[in-house]
């Protein structure tokens, strides 16, 4: 078993986190106790984890009050970089982004790029409705694709979920769906032809987009699907190959097929959903990844660590 693993998705719920999240409920009325360095520390020394990337797992959009979610980015990305200061060769961090609008998004970009020297950008599935492909998005990810920078997409309620949702918990179907839903949409508006750079790392082993590939491949194939750019079912294999896929809560052999399918085992990466995901779904996903028969040793060596040390060399 590897004893230096790389996880891209853990959340920090420190500080001003932890004061935003006091009145969230997390999925199964499972609670975020309190988050330190050095409690997260210990669950990394337990589970063979060399270092973990932070990141905010929140929408900063539509707060009550004007300019709040420009102050909450620029207090947690601050935050996010006392930690890593503290502990260099343990922790990185995505930074994160006021998304009320697309300008106040780029100035946080730059001032935690080139100022705090974070290692990447985390954005959410939709930011109040809007997904990859759409107008709001498109400077953002022009400058995500020049800067050429780690994006993590994390999973996010869509906007009708108190009608999609049916009252389940929507971390079962529609983090999922969204994920597939927000990348699907960035395809067909040609948001991969034009930001070639783009660098994304999509939460969960992308949710359910590698089983529905083909499927979105064959409806470009034979002109049944409403498109924004001139894209072909080679255009669709390229742009899912490229994506990165972390495999938190995605161990198993039913997501590990499909992902395998889209793209290599160079593409996929070890991540927790740590304090999120409890302890006890972390270790399960665990022996499930570890386990499979369709890794050689030097794929699990690239899944639990390579990978990711490409994307992060500071962290290698």
């Amino acid at each position: 078993m590897s004893r230096d693993r790389i996880d891209v998705h853990t959340h920090y719920m420190g500080g001003t986190v932890a004061r935003l999240m006091e009145s969230v409920s997390l999925p199964g009325g499972f609670r975020v106790g309190p988050w330190t360095p050095e409690g997260a520390l210990e669950f990394m020394d337990r589970r063979e984890i060399a270092a973990q990337v932070l990141s905010f797992p929140m929408v900063l959009a539509g707060l009550p009050q004007s300019g709040h979610a420009v102050r909450l980015a620029r207090d947690i990305n601050e935050e996010l970089t006392g930690v890593v200061e503290a502990h260099p060769d343990r922790f990185g961090a995505f930074a994160a982004l006021p998304l009320d609008t697309p300008d106040d998004a780029l100035k946080e970009i730059a001032y935690a790029l080139d100022e705090l020297g974070l290692d990447g950008v985390a954005l959410p599935s939709n930011a109040k409705g809007e997904y990859f492909g759409e107008p709001f998005f498109e400077p953002v990810l022009a400058e995500l694709a020049r800067r050429q920078v780690p994006v993590f997409v994390h999973p996010e309620n869509c906007p009708h979920i108190d009608v999609l949702g049916l009252g389940r918990v929507a971390s079962i179907v529609e983090f999922p769906l969204d994920t597939a839903r927000n990348i699907v949409n960035a395809i067909y508006r040609g948001v991969f032809q034009r930001h070639p750079g783009l660098t994304l790392i999509l939460a969960h082993a992308g949710g359910a987009l590698p089983t529905l590939g083909w499927r979105i491949a064959e409806h470009s194939r034979l002109g049944r699907a409403p498109q924004d750019a001139a894209i072909d079912a080679d255009h669709v294999a390229e742009v899912l190959r490229g994506l990165y896929y972390e495999m938190a809560l995605g161990g198993s052999r039913n997501s590990l097929l499909p992902t395998l399918e889209v793209t290599g085992v160079d593409h996929l990466l070890f991540g927790t959903d740590w304090p999120a995901a409890p302890v006890s779904a972390v270790d399960h996903n665990i022996h499930h990844l570890t386990g499979f028969d369709g890794f050689t040793a030097a794929d699990l060596a690239a899944v639990e660590r390579t990978n990711a040390a490409r994307l992060f060399p500071r962290l290698a």
